[in-house]
């Protein structure tokens, strides 16, 4: 049901109009609308109009079909102008054009009458190309005197309502092509409401679309053809996707054969930067229509970004074996030496293209891209501004001139034109980069920031956005945002496409964690400096550096172990100071075990160790009994024994051997005082063995 509101003309009413519209646009002479019809009506194969119907009703409407077509082959000529019209008409397929418009001046017929017109115009529009120069502006002074007069005549004629559809198309054409926008649209849409199957009226009308609200509005009356001109027009203001969208939903109707509709399908996944599959179309496209030319230069532009040399060949040499003299070929010749680097040779091509057709978009920008590969800025920007004047709509040519003026450091300027290219192409990351870029240099830093993470959101075509905005904020000082873009930008190498970028990367992390002290990860990052010719030797600097201080770290830790020790033993001792024989609490025996260690690793104290520890053999008795004591003790003040043990710890490390003699007897008799206080015997026993003996241990050292 969908479908049919979309689409609600049967196939074969479809393909009775393109038939009327193929011999209307024939006898007028417009060439361009006749072909694409026709392309449209062989589509259609399958769809039968022709032949015995089964019924009887169906066979008499047939018949009176046919008779109204053969009608129309002469329909709006006056049969005693036929002999002039068919004059006239001759001189025009020869490409005469004065000839034909003095043939038919005296015609008041009405195609008589169009093809007089026509004629006139299509005769000034020869003699403006045959004189333009290369340097010579395509809307010229000498283009207002030479279409002046005939821009008076049909607006007198239109005054008079003189005029029919084609002849309103006309008026809208010559409007246009004197820069009357405003005034062309409304007579492009009034001829396409009068006349809905002249497709060049839709083709004039597109450029004139500037957005998608306005396309929208379009007053086009309700004919199928409009969806055609909507997915073109869509195109055109690069939404590829609505675009796409009616074309799957006109080829799910009936037009799946049509070679327009591929080759359109094609140009959207070209727009959309899917290259594998707009060659795959392209390549069905030539198998099926092998000697088409139109289209050929966006499929050798694609076959150029996949660097596909020997197509490239191979097409070029097709192309000039079918028309030498087409500006396509003349495009494809020059995309075919741009890839060999001969850029003098592909601007020669270029400009043989333009000679040809001075409207032909594709070849002023690819032009200026080979002028900008030899470094001629002021050519770059000369031949971008001309594609800008045939289609303000192409995207490249903005971004273009903003390049050249960025060569140029006219950086205000490249931001005007960077903008532009920005809101033609609002999802392109590219776009993006290079506006940040330029507020890199204009130091306005904020902007830039948005521009890379916006670039970064909406995909990041060339990979070095999340890299622009790392280099950004280690500008700024702010290296830990820089650090946290530098580890995103690194973490997938392969989208990294510029190598140096990448260990930049790479080496900035790591003298970053260097410096933090985690020197796993600095490492980490320094070997992978060490594939780059250029950051090798910086690397190789850093991991000895990293190696000195790690083997440095090791040896403080290793002091640091033997201080601990010492702790340790005060510790124990400690809480025996403060020991309450009521409250007996019996800590893990592990604890002590572990924090018992031996008072020095220089070997200036007692050579005895706890057994988990360090494993020596050769424990003291004193040891063995100082260790069951305070098993036995509690720690009924644990932390004011930790804080004594800490308190006491410079001290003990250094500690003359008469200093530590005075220390033990003192705390003997603390022990010793505490013990008698509690009237516990036994224990004190323990207590005072315990101390005399390590007063004896100290005082042999």
């Amino acid at each position: 049901p969908e479908m049919q509101e979309f689409f609600s003309v049967l196939m074969p009413d479809v393909k009775r109009e393109l038939r009327r519209g193929i011999v209307e646009c024939s006898k007028r002479g417009l060439l361009h609308s006749t072909k694409w019809l026709a392309e449209m009506h062989h589509g259609l194969s399958d769809v039968h109009i022709d032949g015995v119907s089964a019924s009887a009703s169906a066979s008499g409407a047939e018949e009176h079909e046919d008779r109204t077509f053969s009608e129309c082959q002469l329909e709006g000529i006056a049969p005693a102008e036929y002999s002039d019209y068919f004059l006239a008409k001759s001189y025009y397929d020869v490409r005469e054009y004065d000839r034909a418009a003095h043939a038919v001046r005296n015609c008041e017929s009405s195609v008589p009458r169009f093809l007089h017109f026509y004629s006139t115009y299509m005769a000034r529009e020869k003699r403006r190309l045959d004189s333009t120069t290369d340097q010579a502006n395509l809307n010229e002074p000498n283009q207002m005197r030479d279409l002046g007069d005939l821009l008076a005549t049909l607006r007198t004629e239109y005054g008079k309502s003189r005029l029919d559809g084609y002849g309103i198309y006309l008026y809208g054409v010559v409007l246009k092509a004197l820069n009357l926008n405003q005034a062309a649209e409304q007579m492009l849409v009034h001829a396409i409401r009068l006349v809905p199957m002249l497709w060049s009226a839709y083709l004039e009308l597109s450029p004139l679309i500037m957005e998608k609200k306005k396309l929208l509005s379009l007053q086009l009356g309700g004919h199928w053809m409009r969806h055609f001109f909507m997915a073109h027009t869509y195109l055109e203001l690069y939404l590829n996707d609505d675009g796409l969208k009616i074309y799957e939903e006109l080829q799910a109707c009936g037009f799946a054969k049509s070679i327009y509709l591929i080759a359109q399908m094609a140009l959207v996944y070209h727009n959309k930067r899917d290259v594998d599959k707009a060659i795959e179309l392209y390549q069905a496209l030539l198998d099926s229509d092998p000697y088409r030319l139109d289209n050929v230069d966006t499929y050798s532009n694609l076959l150029f970004v996949k660097e596909m040399k020997t197509e490239m060949a191979q097409l070029a040499h097709k192309a000039v074996s079918i028309n030498k003299y087409r500006p396509e070929t003349c495009c494809v010749i020059g995309n075919y030496y741009s890839i060999r680097c001969d850029h003098q040779v592909a601007i020669s091509y270029f400009q043989r293209a333009l000679k040809l057709n001075p409207k032909y978009l594709a070849a002023w920008t690819l032009m200026g891209h080979e002028f900008m590969e030899l470094k001629n800025t002021n050519a770059a920007i000369q031949s971008y501004r001309k594609a800008v004047e045939v289609n303000k709509r192409d995207y490249r040519a903005w971004y273009g001139l903003g390049q050249a003026y960025e060569i140029i450091k006219m950086h205000y300027y490249s931001l005007y034109y960077f903008k532009i290219a920005h809101q033609l192409r609002p999802y392109d990351s590219r776009m993006l980069v290079a506006l940040g870029e330029t507020y890199e240099k204009l130091e306005k830093s904020e902007n830039a920031v948005k521009c890379y993470w916006k670039a970064i959101d909406v995909g990041d075509i060339e990979g070095i956005a999340m890299y622009k905005l790392a280099n950004l904020h280690e500008k700024l000082g702010d290296h830990e945002t820089a650090v946290h873009c530098y580890i995103m930008y690194c973490e997938d190498e392969r989208a990294a496409t510029d190598k140096q970028s990448l260990y930049q990367g790479f080496i900035t992390l790591a003298n970053y964690y260097e410096k933090k002290g985690d020197y796993e990860r600095a490492a980490y990052y320094a070997y992978k400096c060490l594939d780059s010719d250029d950051r090798k030797t910086e690397a190789k600097a850093l991991l000895k550096t990293i190696d000195w201080k790690r083997s440095a770290e090791w040896k403080k830790t290793k002091s640091k172990t033997s201080t601990t020790v010492a702790n340790a033993e005060t510790s124990s001792e400690d809480e025996m100071e403060w020991e309450h024989p009521d409250v007996r609490v019996r800590p893990a025996t592990m604890t002590h075990g572990t924090n018992t260690t031996s008072l020095g690793g220089d070997g200036a104290a007692s050579s005895s160790s706890s057994a988990s520890t360090s494993g020596r053999p050769g424990r003291s008795v004193v040891e063995g009994l100082r260790r069951s004591q305070s098993t036995r003790s509690g720690g009924s003040h644990p932390t004011a024994s930790t804080s004594t043990a800490t308190a006491t710890t410079a001290s003990v490390g250094t500690a003359a051997p008469a200093e530590a003699e005075t220390r033990g007897t003192r705390r003997s008799s603390n022990t010793a005082a505490g013990s008698s206080a509690a009237n516990n015997n036994a224990d004190q026993a323990h207590s005072d063995d315990g101390s005399s003996m390590e007063i004896s241990s100290v005082s042999i050292d």
